[in-house]
């Protein structure tokens, strides 16, 4: 029984989500493959994990049948899914093309088939190679599946492989001249490597026709770009190692939060019983009374990293930006710590890097506070002898390569940031190369043979790195094992605090836009007041501006403008998504520009939008100088 089904449904198939929710989908499929659709899921069900793609029709609600690709996983012992996940592909078009290529008896047929199948094939790629004479043809689209053009075509049999990826080439050709010894058709997949790099993923299917004295005639067949499909498959791969990994470190998580909530409480609880104890000293009362305090405080910092880290995974986190003196900070920080270093007979010291009317930033003071609180309290924790030093340089950054400038707070805007660039140092126990990136993530800790050090949730690293980034800087760590760490951390820096008024920002973007040329523009977003930021943008580049809030109704305007220069497309829209759009998109005007945008931000959204055929990539809430660089690219005179 279904517990989920996608609204692409309807679309495909007629049916509405709730008309199929909860019925056996098996009542949706052909007769005739139900037996072998049966099995396949029989056999996917014997291993967890097992992923496995087969083809079969089902019913439309007209009463015709579509023929469906499916790539299922089972992750039936998944704790979170306990089902089978699963992606359809719609291959009705590619069934009618085989079809009519298997049917073809003689070369008159094969003529019409391949006129047919030009019709019904659409995307897919028909080659024509006659064996006897040598001659290798390809029709347009081969070419476009290749990346490669007409005149530089060797046309013999030795076309088809020249793109092939070094590691599928042998392969590849041993199974084709197979097929043209046996006879049996030509069934295979591989990679293609295009002349700018990039790689896609073919399906190549062929039938082998002979002459009557049995030697081989010629071979014709359909390439299919299977790219999208395997990328499916290797998501959903992704999607259990993610799944079992966070399950793993919820498990581990809730394993080390009970040892650490238990400690502290055992530390109040077992002393507050022994307060009641008569004839105490007050030395002895005292010194229990110390202890209570202690392990309240160190209660009160893990709860307090679980709701700083539920609130950041939630998306409830915010900032609140106002002028803080930096150096003040430092100077506090150095003043807390210090009794707890001199205690362990540590040097701490700390460094600032810009005269006092010089140290006034715009940023979340909590947040900075929280962040070096984390840094340097971790390095005295894992530090028993030498000393930390924590402070901070102003640099400026060309192409990311962050150059010291020594103090200047005068710095030139030819392209270059200033930043503050943060760093805690010491010489503590250090951390192995292979988990310097692990120590950044949510419920890990590095293991150490220092067990004593190991008090904590795992949780400050992670909520620093999640602050620097909330405050539009980075995080970095430098390590070598019984040597010491060094953690850096940016964060923006003006050398004034920013006086500038809405009007004069206005005015600089202004001047900007006035160098576009007059665009076309189709902005494709279902939501009202997205539509209205994105018009105001783009008006005054605009000599017209096109509106669109469905993916279909994207398709048609470029179908029927196609004079469009610039789409902004929403992936996230009703009834066709932006991905699909941009994709039929991409059949029609091949020069458009499309700058994807998206609601979600992701890692692997970029890719994803660049793979269906987008020249670029936005993440809302998309800020008007973000978009307008994104156009410079594109537009400017």
């Amino acid at each position: 029984r279904s517990r989920y089904k996608s609204s692409n449904i309807e679309k495909w198939f007629g049916w509405k989500p709730e008309d199929v929710l909860g019925s056996s989908t098996w009542n949706l499929v052909h007769p005739d493959d139900l037996d072998e659709a049966q099995q396949f899921v029989g056999n996917l069900m014997n291993e967890t994990g097992l992923v496995g793609t087969t083809e079969c029709r089902y019913l439309c609600k007209d009463g015709s049948y579509k023929w469906i690709e499916i790539t299922m996983m089972n992750l039936i012992n998944d704790p979170d899914i306990q089902g089978i996940l699963g992606n359809y592909h719609d291959i009705t078009e590619r069934k009618q093309a085989e079809q009519e290529l298997t049917t073809a008896k003689d070369n008159a047929q094969q003529s019409e088939t391949r006129l047919k199948l030009a019709t019904f094939a659409g995307s897919l790629g028909i080659w024509d190679w006659n064996v006897k004479d040598n001659v290798m043809i390809w029709d347009d689209r081969m070419f476009e599946l290749y990346g490669i053009t007409k005149d530089t075509f060797p046309n013999n049999n030795d076309a088809w492989t020249n793109g092939l990826h070094p590691d599928d080439k042998q392969r590849a050709i041993d199974e084709c001249y197979a097929s043209l010894n046996s006879g049996n058709n030509f069934d295979t997949s591989f990679r293609v490597v295009h002349p700018n790099g990039k790689i896609i993923h073919l399906k190549a299917d062929a039938l082998v026709f002979k002459e009557p004295d049995g030697k081989p005639l010629r071979m014709i067949g359909i390439n299919r770009d299977i790219t999208e499909s395997i990328y499916a498959e290797e998501q959903l791969v992704i999607a259990k190692e993610h799944a079992e990994q966070s399950d793993r470190l919820k498990s581990a998580f809730l394993a080390n939060m009970s040892h650490e909530i238990r400690t502290p409480m055992n530390g109040i609880l077992g002393f507050a019983e022994l307060l009641k104890e008569p004839g105490l000293s007050g030395k002895q009362q005292q010194h229990y009374i110390s202890v209570i305090e202690k392990s309240g405080a160190r209660m009160l910092n893990i709860i307090n990293d679980i709701v700083d880290i539920s609130k950041i995974e939630a998306g409830l986190m915010t900032v609140d930006i106002r002028e803080s003196n930096i150096n003040e900070q430092m100077e506090y920080i150095a003043t807390f710590f210090k009794p707890e270093a001199e205690k362990k007979g540590i040097e701490l010291s700390y460094r600032t890097g810009l005269p006092e009317h010089k140290a006034t930033i715009k940023t979340d003071r909590e947040k900075v506070f929280a962040i070096l609180t984390n840094l340097v309290k971790n390095a005295i924790k894992y530090t028993n002898k030498g000393s930390i030093e924590f402070g901070y340089n102003l640099v400026e950054t060309y192409e990311d390569n962050p150059v010291e400038t020594h103090g200047r707070a005068s710095l030139p805007s030819d392209g270059r940031a200033s930043l503050l660039e943060f760093y805690v140092r010491d010489t503590g126990i250090g951390i192995p190369k292979d988990r310097q990136e692990a120590i950044f993530e949510r419920f890990i800790q590095v293991e150490n043979v220092d067990k004593m050090a190991r008090q904590g949730a795992g949780l400050g690293l992670a909520i620093s790195k999640a602050f620097v980034e909330m405050l539009g800087g980075r995080m970095r760590i430098e390590s070598e094992v019984g040597k010491g760490s060094t953690v850096y951390f940016t964060l923006p820096y003006s050398a004034k605090p920013d006086k500038k008024e809405p009007n004069q920002i206005d005015t600089f973007m202004d001047e900007v836009l006035q160098q576009f040329k007059k665009l076309i523009v189709l902005i494709a977003e279902d939501d009202e007041y997205s539509e209205l930021f994105l018009e105001l943008v783009v008006k005054k580049i605009s000599k017209k501006i096109i509106k669109a809030k469905t993916g279909f109704e994207a398709v048609e305007a470029c179908r029927k403008h196609t004079d469009i220069d610039l789409v902004l497309m929403d992936v996230q829209m009703p009834l066709m998504d932006g991905y699909e759009a941009t994709r039929q998109i991409r059949q029609i005007n091949k020069d458009v520009v499309i700058i994807a945008q998206t609601a979600f931000g992701l890692s692997g959204d970029k890719e994803k939008a660049l793979m269906a055929g987008c020249n670029d990539y936005i993440s809302k809430p998309i800020q008007r100088e973000k978009l307008v660089n994104l156009m410079q690219k594109f537009f400017e005179n």
